[in-house]
């Protein structure tokens, strides 16, 4: 069974089999329930959202957020620390000086360098969240996808379901006994495959320059934000990642972006894997995943 919904900006994918027809049906609801929380909690474009919420108000008093917001803010932050910064929630301000992101009514325009301060976002101890920094302003669009697909995928295991695979737009998880075929595009020419990769049991998520494929057969610059300068990443121009789990990998293709090979040892420690490739041309596959990717001619 396979369904797909328009959510967290881009179409999310669910398929499940193994079960009988209502078991496999009820159990798709329940994990597309799941992702559209995680959109409801987390989009910075929905004014009653958490991340909403948490922007206009958490310098002024703490804020009370759901507990799936709670634990996104503390990976992001886990993320943050590790990275010495280069994974960044705080990016927000950039973003919106790009056009990426909206200005709210009444809102100022902040400077778009970011700040490096890793205690500036306060999570404390009733489940709460302050902002020590006002001119902090955050968006959890480089880690929620991942989220929401790991969400997805636990709900999945919990209805009984053997077997399954979940695509958030390219970040995705799959489980089960039988292995996946996943085709990457090329990031430097996206109507087109690079590569084909096997998962089981795995997560993969993918980060790359913007595409409409009906205004240019050629992507646009990275809306990742290199938070050291506060502009667009331009060293690397597409990255994917393999990881245990999705919200890892999502996470770990920013630093990647960020920093190329420089991810390695982060990566290393998360049991990531990772093919990028550079402005230059190169392509580059940790040598843990070599053999499974099998490049396009």
């Amino acid at each position: 069974m396979r369904r797909a919904r328009p959510l967290l900006g881009t179409f999310v994918e669910i398929a499940v089999a193994g079960a009988p027809p209502a078991e496999m049906e009820a159990a798709v609801e329940a994990a597309f329930t799941a992702v559209a929380t995680v959109h409801r909690l987390m989009s910075f474009h929905d004014e009653a959202s958490d991340i909403s919420r948490l922007n206009r108000s958490a310098f002024d008093h703490p804020v009370a957020v759901h507990r799936w917001t709670f634990e996104v803010l503390d990976a992001a932050l886990e993320f943050h620390r590790r990275s010495a910064g280069v994974f960044d929630i705080g990016v927000a301000p950039a973003l919106q000086a790009l056009g990426l992101l909206p200005l709210r009514d009444g809102e100022t325009p902040l400077p778009s360098a970011v700040a490096k301060d890793a205690d500036a976002i306060a999570l404390l101890s009733d489940g709460t969240v302050r902002f020590r920094d006002c001119a902090v302003r955050i968006d959890v669009g480089g880690i929620a996808k991942g989220y929401a697909v790991d969400r997805a995928v636990e709900v999945l295991r919990h209805c009984g379901m053997g077997e399954g695979v979940v695509n958030a737009g390219g970040d995705l998880a799959v489980f089960g006994p039988h292995p996946h075929a996943i085709h990457i595009r090329d990031p430097r020419r996206p109507q087109r495959p690079m590569c084909e990769v096997g998962l089981r049991d795995t997560a993969l998520a993918s980060s790359a320059g913007r595409f409409d494929p009906l205004a240019s057969s050629e992507p646009v610059a990275s809306a990742v934000i290199d938070p050291r300068t506060g502009a667009p990443v331009h060293g690397v121009v597409g990255a994917t990642v393999r990881a245990p789990t999705c919200v890892v990998a999502d996470a770990l293709t920013k630093i990647v972006m960020a920093t190329g090979e420089g991810a390695g040892p982060l990566m290393e420690s998360y049991g990531a894997s990772a093919l990028f490739v550079t402005a230059a041309g190169g392509v580059h596959v940790t040598a843990d995943w070599q053999d499974g990717v099998h490049l396009a001619a």
